[in-house]
């Protein structure tokens, strides 16, 4: 295939090197260089590249099967991997909905949420509330859920927008709180956009556990998640968490909600899942909002892939090697390691402001003024300069604008849960190289002790 010409249009106009093979935490292109899965693609390679035990059950799964539409024919697969997933949810959380990725789940979520309210007589509820900034999805649906300007402005016209409440940014805060307040100050916000929406109005707030890629790791204070649970109680709203990005051992919890022991109504799940074997999410719901919709005739949805055996087939063995290897301790442990390496370059450039996550989803921001956090000059298009820096270098990052798209930079700093301490090493020397560098450019001080 000629390396000048491609017929495919994505965002950019010099296209990639084509990906020869993969393997470990490790990528390579034609010309045999290699690169370093810094961001575990998009947040989605959790388990590594060309896992043999995985890609041995998918290959006998293909000697089987490669599809069975969902109303025609129960498959081995789906049930195996929604009984296992059913198992490791937190509470009643135990009916499981397949789709094929995060967008999907999402919009499968909220649909689910809506019917649910239909068979409850609640039809006057429909408004989903959620937070800027927020990532939730390029659907139409998703996206009037999504705070992030770039990417769902454009697209206005064609949604109904849904109300937003701002997410818990505490590390910009300068008062004089204490985290516990800070968590209940910005919880507070929801009770007081419930009201002003009119409570039975309001059908579900929608929320990422950890912020992704458009607040970069974003950890709000422990005090924020069991206020808001109890918010959504008191007004009879569902409590919706999108753990597309966070989901499957990513943080150091099989999901999220499990550090600060929440139940939510509905979690939708993605990228992790199938750790990029083959496209897959989830949506699950407590047993009792689904059996109320299969006694008013049935869930009014679906996809033509939903529980496809062969990326069920790769689901189950994902989620098999992830306990054959301990991967969800060593994500915790070799996370605390990475964030500790973070936080020390902070020491070293005065111009990262913060540094954030929990498990292997961390993130460093940069900023022109520690006190002030005032980003960097917008001009300066760090967010898009460092990732380019480090992948000459052979490390893939992933970055966004901080403050809600427009202006700010931070960099997410995730590899896959597989990562050693020896790799990280290797990830945190290119990093200094990297940073260094922008450092030249850009003349910003570096503290070389």
């Amino acid at each position: 295939m000629s390396e000048e010409k491609s017929h495919l249009f994505y965002q950019s106009r010099q296209p990639r090197p084509f990906l020869d093979y993969a393997e470990g935490i490790y990528m390579f292109d034609r010309s045999g260089k290699r690169y370093i899965d810094g961001s575990s693609g998009a947040m989605v390679s959790n388990i590594g590249h060309s896992n043999p035990n995985v890609l041995a059950a998918m290959k006998a799964q293909m000697d089987k099967s490669t599809f069975g539409y969902r109303l025609h024919f129960r498959t081995e697969p789906s049930e195996a991997l929604a009984t296992k997933v059913a198992g490791l949810m937190p509470g009643d959380l135990d009916r499981v909905f397949f789709v094929s990725g995060g967008s999907e789940a999402v919009e499968s979520a909220i649909k689910l949420a809506r019917q649910y309210a239909i068979t409850e007589g609640e039809a006057g509820r429909w408004k989903v509330i959620s937070r800027f900034p927020s990532y939730h999805g390029c659907t139409l649906g998703a996206l009037a859920l999504t705070g992030y300007d770039p990417l769902a402005r454009p697209f206005d016209p064609m949604m109904r927008d849904m109300p937003k409440i701002a997410a818990p940014t505490c590390y910009l805060d300068r008062d004089n709180l204490s985290d516990e307040q800070r968590g209940q100050k910005y919880a507070e916000l929801l009770r007081d956009e419930i009201i002003a929406q009119g409570p039975e109005t309001v059908l579900a707030f929608l929320m990422e556990p950890i912020g992704g890629a458009s607040t970069g790791a974003l950890v709000a204070p422990d005090s924020y998640y069991g206020r808001i649970r109890e918010i959504c109680d008191e007004f009879g709203i569902l409590l919706i968490y999108d753990e597309v990005m966070t989901g499957v051992g990513r943080t150091g919890a099989f999901i999220a909600a499990n550090h600060w022991g929440i139940v939510p109504d509905i979690v939708a799940m993605s990228k992790g899942f199938a750790a990029g074997y083959a496209p897959l999410g989830a949506v699950v719901a407590r047993e009792s909002m689904v059996e109320a919709l299969l006694d008013a005739g049935g869930f009014l949805h679906g996809y033509t892939y939903a529980g496809n055996p062969l990326a069920c087939a790769a689901g189950v063995a994902v989620l098999d090697e992830i306990e054959r290897l301990g991967l969800i301790d060593n994500c915790a442990a070799m996370g605390d390691l990475l964030k500790a390496r973070l936080t020390g370059l902070m020491d070293r450039y005065s111009f990262i402001g913060d540094v954030r996550g929990k498990g292997l989803l961390l993130a460093f921001e940069l900023v022109s003024d520690l006190e002030t956090m005032e980003p960097l000059p917008k001009e300066y298009n760090a967010y898009l300069d460092l990732v380019e820096m480090a992948y000459e270098r052979g490390l893939i990052i992933y970055s966004r604008r901080t403050r809600g798209g427009v202006k700010g930079d931070h960099f997410l700093v995730c590899p896959p849960m597989i990562v050693t301490e020896a790799q990280i090493d290797e990830i945190m020397a290119i990093l200094v190289d990297c940073l260094d560098a922008f450092a030249a450019k850009h003349s910003l001080p570096v503290n070389a002790s």
